[in-house]
């Protein structure tokens, strides 16, 4: 039997919406951290390092949107 590709999975919950992580409740990570940091700078948002995975992961795409920098690499 085949394995899965995840990429190309249409059932696969690789981009399972944030609201509906088992983890999404946890603080952020590092990586999202950091990341969201840059953004924020970039977006002239004021950065909340107290935010879960999930309320991270929602605000890092609202934000990516808005970024120059994020765009031109578009």
């Amino acid at each position: 039997m085949a394995t899965p590709d995840p990429k190309n999975d249409n059932t696969s919950n690789t981009e399972k919406d944030p609201a509906e992580w088992t983890t999404g409740g946890e603080p952020m990570t590092g990586a999202q951290g950091s990341y969201l940091k840059t953004l924020c700078e970039e977006t002239g948002h004021e950065f909340d390092a107290g935010l879960s995975k999930a309320d991270a992961s929602i605000l890092i795409d609202k934000l990516r949107a808005e970024s120059d920098r994020v765009k031109a690499e578009g």
